[in-house]
């Protein structure tokens, strides 16, 4: 039988359930801490979320356990919980996506062991417009987030030329993610075309350790430059989100300094974040990914590689 109790947040009563389950059984963390991280994280996470539509990664059991995706918002949530409403063309109908804009929306996504928050590229107002561009970094074994540095510093060296300010997070998993903030017009055909065209060209410049072709047989030992996350039907993992591996680790923006260090030092380790390690790093500089919501840059028209 689920253990229930009232929590308030925001002014609002919010029914919770069973927050001593362990929903992180090798490290023995619960969905109260889970909630507890989230409430602690919100001033930082919310503004990241906000507007965006929301697919839910729901693990009821834990993270050893089955999971599923949940895209539409679910009919049993409460009237304030906002929703976004996006054409689905595989469905053939519309999807009506969760909305965390508030404190009470994410303490209600994170009862239901929402444990991963995967969010578009789009704000609610205009899904078919991205405000960013992003790179994912997966490294396939032996290769670790060390190679994906390597490979997110020839990156952040290629954008710079065509005036284009980036930065970096670790994926919370395994690799490092690169975003490029634009918020001015731009469609996602031109995103996906220039991220495409820079995957093609660093596996040319390097093709001992990147490949750009989605084939995980290819993959082995070296960074695969995943560009296809650019398109308007996919979701990429929010900053700030928990993941759900062994440990509570968080999606954690990092400076390039730090980028450049793990290259030299040739340490995977440091770029790992436990979540009680993320919230230390907020209190102490705050939200280093604040501005990929608000600089404003311009893809440039014509580019060469």
């Amino acid at each position: 039988m689920s253990k229930k109790t009232q929590l308030v947040v925001a002014n609002r009563t919010l029914a919770v359930s069973n927050l001593d389950k362990v929903l992180w059984p090798k490290a023995g963390f619960t969905k109260g801490e889970m909630i507890h991280y989230y409430i602690q994280i919100a001033p930082v996470l919310l503004p990241h979320l906000k507007d965006r539509p929301l697919t839910m990664k729901r693990y009821p059991n834990g993270v050893d356990a089955e999971f599923f995706y949940e895209k539409n918002c679910p009919t049993h949530r409460p009237n304030w919980v906002k929703t976004a409403r996006v054409w689905s063309e595989g469905n053939n109908r519309d999807m009506h996506y969760c909305l965390a804009q508030d404190l009470p929306t994410l303490v209600w996504a994170a009862n239901l062991a929402d444990i991963e928050l995967h969010t578009s590229l789009s704000r609610k107002k205009n899904v078919t417009k991205p405000t960013m561009m992003v790179f994912d970094l997966d490294p396939g074994a032996p290769a670790d987030i060390v190679q994906c540095c390597q490979v997110g510093l020839w990156l952040r060296e290629i954008l710079e030329t065509m005036k284009l300010r980036s930065f970096a997070k670790t994926s919370g998993s395994k690799g490092l993610q690169l975003y490029v903030p634009l918020n001015t017009s731009v469609t996602y055909d031109q995103t996906k075309a220039l991220s495409h065209a820079l995957a093609e060209f660093l596996e040319r410049e390097h093709p001992k350790l990147v490949v750009s072709k989605m084939a995980k047989a290819l993959r082995t030992g070296k960074i695969f430059v995943d560009w296809s996350q650019n398109d308007e039907h996919k979701t990429t993992i929010c900053v700030y989100s928990l993941r759900a591996k062994d440990e509570p680790t968080a999606s954690t923006p990092v400076t390039w300094e730090e980028v450049e260090e793990t290259v030299k030092k040739k340490k995977a380790k440091q770029l790992v974040f436990h979540c009680e390690q993320t919230l230390k790093r907020v209190e102490k500089i705050g939200d280093l990914f604040a501005e990929v919501e608000t600089l404003k840059q311009k893809l440039p028209k014509k580019w060469e590689l």
